[in-house]
């Protein structure tokens, strides 16, 4: 089994396009998704839609919460409540339906998926270092998750010859192995934040036992028009070219 691993989404439709010509390529046999296929971007519905075409299993995410009105626009901040409040007028009945039924984790044979932590996924906090990965590894169900919403790579790994410490694995290749358990964010697919204008996404063999994250390069004009057009704020499409 080989999965496809997308990073938010953001509703950046030429990234999203870019990843899954990848995913043709990697010849994988499902695609997950660590949520917030929404917000920020100005295409939601049309990444919906391919998702759902696809079968993707995606969970829920912060802005798709928003976005039906499950979460208070407070906890957001201007940039991203403007691209809310644009978005719900944007969705159609079938997208809100689909968005609002979406589950907090997922945990298929092989993996577990969450946006934020997998222990506490409603509140949404963002695992960035090792304390924050703690709670979610001491729970997992399986030996890995693959989790979202900083936007940032980084896989936080517990070894099978000692499973009470949590380490920072480097790099973007990763044996799984010899872990015991691991928290992995593959990166965002429509709006990286680690200086890396690229596209992320991540492919997790199973038989191989590794997950590898990976770039695309995608056309950032494209989608910076299309958020210019949509009258969300330009500083949405001006991140996109510098990865922050």
């Amino acid at each position: 089994m080989k999965y496809g691993i997308l990073g938010d989404v953001h509703a950046n439709l030429s990234a999203l396009r870019a990843v899954l010509d990848r995913f043709k390529t990697h010849r994988v046999d499902r695609i997950l998704s660590v949520g917030d296929v929404v917000g920020y971007g100005a295409a939601p519905s049309e990444c919906i839609a391919i998702l759902r075409e696809l079968g993707a299993r995606v969970v829920k995410g912060n802005h798709d919460a928003a976005c039906v009105n499950e979460m208070d626009l407070a906890y957001f901040n201007a940039y991203a409540r403007t691209a809310v409040t644009w978005t719900r007028t944007q969705l159609s009945r079938e997208d809100c339906t689909w968005l609002a039924r979406l589950p907090l984790t997922l945990d298929l044979e092989d993996c577990s998926v969450a946006h934020g932590t997998y222990h506490r996924p409603e509140r949404f906090d963002y695992v960035q270092g090792e304390s924050d990965a703690e709670a979610s590894l001491d729970r997992l169900p399986t030996p890995v998750c693959f989790v979202g919403h900083s936007h940032v790579p980084i896989a936080l790994v517990r070894l099978e010859d000692d499973p009470l410490r949590t380490a920072r694995a480097e790099g973007s290749d990763f044996d799984l192995a010899e872990v015991h358990r691991a928290l992995i964010n593959v990166g965002s697919v429509g709006q990286p934040r680690d200086d890396d204008p690229r596209a992320a996404y991540g492919i997790f063999d199973v038989e191989e036992q590794r997950v590898v994250i990976e770039r695309v390069r995608y056309d950032i004009e494209v989608e910076a028009r299309r958020i210019r057009a949509a009258g969300l704020p330009p500083v949405l499409a001006d991140r996109l070219y510098h990865g922050v």
